[in-house]
């Protein structure tokens, strides 16, 4: 983290708050803020140049996002990601994105299909120009969207939080991805799901949905299953 970027305190402790919250987040989806990390406030604070309550204010707002954990001895984490718990993650993901896209298909208006397309049409930009950070996050702008056009909102936040983590393991096999799949083949990924929204589709949106999720999966497996000695010859 640089100085140089931090805006001055002068300009508001709320103003320096959602600041250090939004490079924070950056940090730990991008990876560079690894799993596990300690984040320190007094540490923080004199990095960023502010007062330990914006970062208090950060991290409280990370934590609600389920980015950051406090363990009970208090000390504050960048959450932990454990490689045996990515089948119940999986399992969460796949549970509650057949259900919002479900509810898309069901609840949503021609303004909100309005907004799931322009959502797309961003996130197809984004791939034309290779900014893999801007995908992530408009890939999970685009599926939230979905869920808001399902009317649910508690079923919207928790969507949210699992989307979140998703974009550290996408962060994780970014060069996997690319190896293996074309450009074209990454924007393809939402095509059925957005057009059996479209039609009011809501078992092939369901369907659509799922695939989506085991696509994800399946993608990610492959990324650890490699071994990256095979064509190495040792005499």
């Amino acid at each position: 983290m640089s100085n140089d970027a931090v805006e001055p305190e002068s300009n508001g402790r709320r103003h320096g708050g959602r600041y250090i919250y939004e490079e924070l987040r950056k940090q730990i989806l991008t990876l560079k803020l690894k799993p596990g990390s300690q984040l320190d406030e007094v540490s923080l604070a004199a990095q960023f140049g502010l007062s330990r309550s914006p970062v208090r204010d950060a991290l409280a707002r990370l934590i609600t996002e389920g980015l950051v954990t406090i363990l009970p001895n208090r000390t504050t984490l960048v959450t932990p990601f454990e490689i045996e718990e990515f089948p119940n993650y999986v399992a969460a993901l796949d549970l509650i994105q057949r259900a919002v896209t479900r509810l898309a298909a069901l609840q949503r208006t021609d303004e909100d299909m309005q907004r799931i397309r322009a959502a797309e049409d961003a996130y197809m930009a984004s791939i034309s120009k290779g900014d893999f950070q801007a995908m992530t996050e408009l890939n999970k702008a685009l599926h939230l969207k979905i869920a808001q056009a399902g009317k649910n909102p508690y079923l919207t936040r928790y969507y949210e939080r699992l989307l979140g983590e998703g974009q550290r393991l996408l962060h994780l096999h970014f060069d996997f991805i690319i190896s293996t799949a074309s450009s074209s083949g990454l924007g393809r990924d939402h095509e059925e799901l957005v057009e059996a929204i479209a039609a009011r589709d809501a078992d092939a949106a369901e369907t659509a949905a799922h695939e989506h999720t085991m696509l994800f999966q399946r993608r990610f497996l492959d990324f650890m299953q490699q071994n990256l000695t095979a064509n190495i010859t040792i005499s």
